[in-house]
């Protein structure tokens, strides 16, 4: 059985750190100005930082670039490619022609990976790429499995394929987008998307000769978001994905928290591996009921089984978990005492869970005392007020800096 590659997200240097504890093989981060996550936290300095390490530990870092760019930003990016190269970048993701070519001018030992927002919907878009220098293709999110196995059957033995597994859904096709910049003046095709289609909106119709009479349009409570979507997940698809050959599975979510990150890719990471192990014994159920544990919208397989599902709409238009959200994170240990980075309010009594690296199943316990982390005082409730806030408990095993603490609610 081929080995498969596991990508994260990385929005930071501390998420990509994350996301490699948890078992990425490969981060995705985004350039500061020129990629589709330009509010992520990464900036110049950190995305050096994160390939240093990520290299350190045998791990690879891909970077997008895949803005839809104008003319008057190709200095820049011809400033960033130099950059990227000279760095050691794994790989340049992009979706624009002139990007591309671009990159093969000035970078011609650079991989090149196709974003999903260049729409590689067929066999013949999958070799056209080939031809024109990319080493991976990243699939379009609206295919079906038989349309992927016909690609993994018949591309190139020496071009990728990446698929997107779990995370958002854009409205638009494959994310090509134009609502943001007609609403909120922040083009999505360049970084600075309001993800205005998950905004409320109201129904109104007006009379032809009278266009300021607007008038309500009744509609029930699930006909208000009209343009958001659930969250793709495909945990249960994980065998037929693996078999079909396809090279590298891509989790969403630049922006998702390292509470996210370490729950999602804790989770595939290990399903993955199951599956390797033993095919036959694979039950998907275990780990999605760890995936339901993160914020989250509802959960659909998409276009995946069947190309005419419709219940991928979010009605309720929002990300809801309403048992678990984030502890903390583990500093270090001393005397018995584990320092943690609070992230949401904690007390004595609280039920807690340890997300284990490697491990499907959480240890729980109930803090039993909390100390100060300045004074080390008795204490009984701590609430997170300012960034980087500790506190100190003990914790029924041995734990490792980075791991990360649930709370449930």
């Amino acid at each position: 059985m081929k080995k498969v590659e596991l990508l994260a997200p990385a929005g930071s240097l501390e998420k990509a750190k994350i996301a490699f504890m948890y078992g990425a093989d490969a981060v995705y981060a985004g350039t500061s100005k020129l990629s589709l996550r330009t509010r992520a936290e990464i900036n110049s300095d950190t995305l050096a930082d994160t390939i240093i390490y990520a290299h350190s530990i045998g791990k690879k870092v891909y970077v997008a670039l895949n803005i839809y760019a104008m003319d008057e930003d190709y200095a820049e990016i011809e400033s960033e490619v130099k950059r990227l190269d000279k760095l050691g970048a794994d790989a340049i993701i992009a979706s624009d022609v002139g990007v591309i070519n671009t990159i093969k001018k000035i970078a011609p030992n650079m991989e090149i990976h196709v974003s999903t927002q260049a729409n590689t919907v067929s066999l013949h878009a999958a070799e056209f790429w080939k031809n024109f220098g990319a080493k991976r293709v990243v699939i379009s999110r609206e295919l079906s499995k038989d349309k992927i196995k016909y690609i993994m059957e018949n591309k190139p033995d020496d071009l990728d394929v990446e698929m997107f597994i779990h995370g958002a859904i854009c409205y638009a096709y494959s994310g090509r987008c134009y609502l943001s910049k007609y609403l909120a003046n922040r083009c999505a095709n360049q970084g600075d998307c309001a993800q205005p289609c998950r905004w409320q909106y109201n129904i109104t119709a007006s009379e032809v000769n009278n266009p300021d009479s607007k008038i309500n349009i009744d509609y029930d409570e699930k006909g208000t978001y009209l343009f958001s979507s659930k969250d793709m997940c495909l945990i249960k698809q994980i065998p037929t994905i693996i078999d079909m050959g396809v090279e590298s599975l891509k989790i969403e979510g630049r922006l998702k928290t390292e509470y996210y990150l370490a729950t999602i890719v804790n989770t595939y990471r290990t399903a993955i591996d199951d599956y390797v192990k033993d095919p036959k014994n694979y039950n998907a159920d275990k780990y999605m009921q760890e995936l339901e544990k993160t914020k989250t919208r509802g959960l659909t397989t998409f276009y995946f089984n069947d190309r005419n599902n419709k219940d991928f709409q979010e009605y309720e238009g929002k990300q809801y978990n309403p048992n678990f959200e984030f502890g903390g994170k583990v500093v270090e240990t001393v005397n018995g005492k584990t320092s943690v980075e609070i992230k949401n309010k904690l007390s004595v009594g609280d039920e807690m869970e340890i997300i284990i690296p490697g491990k499907i199943e959480v240890v729980k316990f109930k803090i039993e005392k909390l100390w100060d982390y300045e004074t080390d005082e008795e204490i009984e409730t701590i609430n997170p007020g300012v960034k980087d806030q500790k506190v100190k408990m003990q914790l029924p095993i041995e734990v490792k800096e980075g791991w990360i603490l649930r709370r449930k609610k």
